[in-house]
């Protein structure tokens, strides 16, 4: 999610030099708005939004939570469930809306389950970046969530949650879409509080899940 002119989920897939065990180093550091580096960001990420580097590094960032999973399935191929895990240990301001999001999209979709636990195929972080939240990997298998805290309070923060966590299953930003539609993020503005998908977005992840996990497995297997 992002407000409609700057580019939140910028970092997908572009192999982020922090590792998943520390904390994000966004999540360290705050940029107040309107400083001359959080404009430069706001120009960079905005000329990224919506072109083919963007969509290859949302796909990315999905094939990495699905090859997680599918080394676990791999190793227990009895499973009868398909169980995305994640962590929300460093995320502790957010618990509540991370709990909502997850009831919201296991209500959703039959394809996939997210449990919190340990051995996470992501995590969430929380902190201050110009760039408001976004869904990042790095490059190993492993992703990242991270909650800007500034974004959450001018947009509904269920709604942000969820809708990253949509990035997760394998859902594109689409700014222009209605409030009806969880991926249209931050484009409705700020009044727009709808944190569930719609129909076509919730099919979207259970046709990922039913096809993309067995790709993942034939990669490990």
């Amino acid at each position: 999610m992002r407000h409609p002119r700057t580019l939140l989920s910028a970092a997908l897939g572009l192999g982020l030099a922090a590792a998943l065990g520390a904390v994000p180093a966004t999540a360290a550091t705050s940029t107040a708005a309107g400083s001359p580096t959080a404009t430069a960001a706001t120009a960079s990420y905005a000329a990224y939004e919506g072109s083919a580097e963007d969509e290859k590094a949302t796909r990315a960032f999905f094939e990495a939570v699905v090859e997680s999973v599918a080394r676990k399935r791999a190793a227990n191929p009895g499973a009868q469930a398909v169980t995305v895990v994640y962590s929300a240990a460093n995320a502790p301001s957010f618990r509540s809306q991370i709990a909502s999001s997850t009831r919201i999209w296991n209500g959703s979709v039959s394809n996939v389950r997210l449990v919190e636990g340990s051995g996470a195929d992501f995590s969430y972080y929380e902190g201050n970046d110009p760039r408001g939240s976004y869904a990042s990997t790095d490059g190993h298998g492993r992703g990242y969530i991270f909650l800007d805290y500034r974004q959450n309070q001018q947009y509904n923060s269920t709604r942000v949650t969820s809708h990253e966590t949509g990035h997760v299953l394998g859902l594109p930003d689409r700014y222009s879409g209605p409030c009806s539609e969880l991926m249209s993020g931050g484009g409705p503005g700020t009044s727009c509080t709808n944190a569930y998908p719609n129909a076509q977005e919730r099919s979207r992840v259970n046709q990922l899940w039913a096809n993309g996990l067995a790709a993942a497995m034939a990669r490990v297997s």
